[in-house]
């Protein structure tokens, strides 16, 4: 899910190590997903309240002053920069021909998209992929750990809190001067918060416990990611269509 402004790369490693000495003597609550659910709620509301008084804002205001065709060129320059973290995890799972196809739309995007600026692969039928290190470790076998609300990253897990910080590396903007990746890293926030305004408003008034739609959502878009949207069917559900094959046989 999208509901999360990601500030720094660069910085989330000390994020993480923060947050380990953190999270000794949290007691789960319900979902065994989230044995850090006390701690977790507190760290949204956290989140929630920066967003609604800096965040949202902000947000509004950059929408408001930035003409739609520079918003959307923003966007996709951002978008063409993670793509490079995009190839290099293909490669890394072994989606060879992915790979190629997401190379090819970086080299298309960066030269005749003018660094990014304009989406011409997209344009050509080169279709974009998300793919991340987390990714990649959930390919390799390495479990997602629990539940995790990060403080202004939002939701989380261990294994893709050490994602994110190995796809900061491939990042370019973690490579320029402190003054430019500030600036880079904010104004590639504020896009991301201003495209998700919609998104977060129909969430707020159709959730009932924000919480756990939140919580649920993240697991299932990670879910979708991981299996490149071909979601494995659980045991209780496999055994439920056996039932039903059984009767129709009967009949």
């Amino acid at each position: 899910m999208k509901d999360k402004a990601i500030l720094f790369d660069g910085k989330r490693s000390c994020v993480v190590l923060v947050l380990l000495g953190l999270l000794s003597g949290c007691a789960s609550t319900g979902d065994p997903r989230d044995p850090l659910e006390p701690f977790n709620r507190k760290m949204q509301t956290f989140n929630d309240t920066m967003d609604e008084y800096l965040m949202k804002p902000v947000a509004r205001g950059y929408q408001w002053v930035t003409p739609e065709f520079v918003d959307q060129g923003v966007s996709n320059f951002f978008s063409n920069l993670r793509d490079i973290s995009v190839t290099v995890n293909d490669l890394l799972q072994f989606k060879v021909k992915q790979g190629g196809q997401d190379a090819a739309r970086l080299l298309v995007n960066t030269t005749v998209g003018v660094g990014g600026l304009v989406d011409v692969a997209s344009r050509i039928g080169l279709e974009k992929h998300e793919e991340d290190f987390g990714q990649t470790l959930a390919v390799w076998g390495v479990p997602h750990g629990p539940y995790l609300v990060l403080p202004f990253l939002g939701p989380s897990s261990p294994r893709d809190a050490a994602g994110s910080v190995a796809d900061g590396f491939l990042n370019p903007i973690s490579y320029t001067a402190p003054a430019a990746r500030f600036a880079l890293y904010g104004v590639k926030t504020v896009d991301f918060r201003a495209d998700n305004l919609a998104a977060t408003e129909v969430l707020d008034e159709a959730a009932l416990d924000r919480y756990a739609f939140i919580r649920n959502a993240y697991f299932q878009r990670r879910e979708y990611l991981i299996n490149d949207g071909e979601i494995p069917l659980d045991e209780d559900f496999e055994e439920f269509e056996k039932e039903l094959e059984e009767l129709d046989g009967l009949e």
